[in-house]
């Protein structure tokens, strides 16, 4: 038999000791209170089919995205015909991805839009035949391009919410080129987690038109540049809420994307939650220029469509600091706090799916997976012991030690392990056993030929590392295209067959071999149970 080195068994050793030490407090449901604490503190996660929670797909109105960069260029132009003194009877946002400008001037037309050309140029222009109207159409490439970001900006603001919101090892990823999959295990609020998943939190400063005629807005005659929205009166002495009715102007001059923070604090009156929020310098800049135009004029808040409160401006109000109020409870106010500190939504995003597990079908489903996990490994093992003997057994505690160490490395790198992460764990006792089986066949085959048993070990091992690297690689790859285009389970099971195939190469071929060379070192052997 080849000579055994020493880093050899001190590399199987050091290996079995740092993953029994990782896989401990998986392994035992969580980490004791007697466990030391400058030992292994890490546990595996699990997944929403082991202990319950939220599922929810999820689909990005991408082309509001688009619409709403469309309404935002309408001010660009504004401000570039403005700047080149070029005069105007009207910008308008006339299509999902289109603006209209009207020229008081036809023979400015050229100039119009050399200018515009040259300071919008994600704009394809256009010229009406009319030669008095340009039209600006985002061109497609940038439409693209707006949309897979409103789906990226998407998953970051739902994951900034929901770690607010305190899930842990929450499951957000992209599906397709509209959708996001959310999974949220342990949940036990879903229609607060889907209030607060779901909502746009687009917060927008309107001023209030005293001038215009709401009465007759409100039969359908909205003055142009207004739009009519509603917010809540609450009687503070009843406590009854009325649909309160404003008249604005349709432009919005200050937006939530200048927010730094929201805060939750109480009225010294009323002792009602209300939501402080700060600008960053240059909201701050523009919310005092803003308070400064409109003195004694008033001002709504208005955050996905609904008036919050439109308070009259007494003074300039520098430093860049206002507050929504409204009929909140405390747990509305902080909700509306960590949408608030998270962004809005680029786009609106609806619920295509929702699936809720309970906590006592996420039981069950551990209580059968570990069952049937036992049963199948118990059975393979048993055969090993039985079938090949001293041999077998030794391959048994490989396997075991595979195990032991795909646990290790599973809450080593906070994986989350699901109900087909523990089918990737049967399946991985089955191959590691076939590698054994393996090895096991080609020393017998030797000794069968009449080899020396020491001499029958080492070509045994030999001949059969070959036939297992190809076995294991294959299947790896197999593992490795799940997880790259699998979603959900798929991606548990993949990253549970992979990390366990690097484990079972490493146990079924070198920590047996080593363990063999230990035992029978130094030792002439005639027969081996085998």
């Amino acid at each position: 038999m080849k000579p055994l080195p020493l880093w050899k068994p001190v590399t199987v050793f050091v290996v079995a000791l740092f993953s029994l030490l990782y896989a401990a407090p998986s392994m035992m449901g969580g980490v004791p209170s007697w466990w030391p604490s400058w030992l292994p503190q890490l546990v595996i996660a699990r997944g929403l089919d082991l202990q319950g929670g939220l599922y929810l797909l999820l689909h990005v109105e991408v082309d509001k995205a688009v619409e709403q960069a469309a309404e935002n260029m309408v001010d660009d132009v504004r401000g570039v015909m403005r700047n080149a003194k070029l005069r105007y009877r009207g910008v308008e946002h006339s299509g999902k991805e289109e603006v209209s400008v009207k020229l008081s001037q036809p023979d400015e037309m050229t100039q119009a839009r050399k200018v515009l050309a040259t300071e919008i140029p994600h704009a394809v222009i256009t010229e009406d035949p009319d030669h008095t109207t340009l039209k600006l159409t985002i061109n497609p490439k940038d439409q693209k391009e707006m949309r897979n970001f409103a789906v990226e900006q998407s998953i970051q603001t739902i994951r900034s919410r929901i770690d607010q919101f305190g899930v842990a090892e929450p499951t957000i990823q992209k599906q397709g080129e509209d959708r996001i999959l959310v999974q949220l295990p342990g949940l036990k609020d879903s229609s607060r987690a889907k209030a607060l998943i779901g909502r746009t939190a687009r917060l927008e400063f309107k001023v209030v038109d005293e001038k215009g005629d709401l009465a007759a807005a409100l039969e359908g005659r909205v003055p142009a540049g207004d739009i009519v929205l509603y917010g809540e009166q609450t009687d503070k002495k009843t406590k009854k809420a009325n649909r309160q009715p404003y008249l604005l102007k349709k432009r919005t001059v200050l937006s939530g994307e200048l927010l730094t923070d929201a805060r939750v604090n109480f009225d010294s009156q009323y002792n009602e939650p209300y939501v402080s929020i700060t600008f960053n310098s240059q909201g701050a800049r523009k919310f005092s220029q803003l308070t400064a135009e409109h003195v004694n004029e008033r001002m709504a808040i208005v955050l996905d469509n609904t008036v919050y409160s439109a308070p009259v401006i007494r003074e300039r109000i520098d430093g860049g600091r206002a507050q929504i109020s409204g009929s909140f409870t405390a747990e509305e106010a902080h909700d509306l706090a960590i949408i608030l500190r998270a962004g809005a939504l680029p786009a609106p995003v609806t619920i295509m799916e929702e699936r809720t597990v309970g906590p006592t079908l996420g039981r069950d489903s551990i209580e059968h997976g570990i069952t049937a996990a036992l049963v199948g490994s118990l059975l393979v093992l048993a055969f090993m012991g039985i079938y090949y003997r001293a041999v077998g057994w030794l391959a048994n505690l490989a396997v075991a030690l595979n195990i032991v160490i795909l646990l290790a490395i599973l809450a080593w790198i906070q994986a989350t392990l699901t109900l087909p992460g523990i089918a990737g764990m049967v399946l991985l006792v089955g191959m590691s056993v076939d590698a054994n089986v393996l090895v096991n066949e080609r020393i017998r085959e030797e000794l069968r030929t009449g080899k020396p048993p020491l001499l029958a070990i080492d070509l045994g091992y030999d001949t059969a590392f070959i036939t297992i690297l190809d076995s294991h690689i294959t299947t790896l790859i197999t593992a490795l295209i799940l997880f790259q285009f699998g979603t959900g389970p798929v991606k548990g099971f993949a990253v549970s067959l992979a990390i366990g195939l690097v484990a079972s190469m490493f146990t079924a071929i070198f920590v047996t071999r080593v363990v063999l060379a230990m035992v029978l070192k130094n030792r002439r052997i005639k027969s081996l149970s085998i």
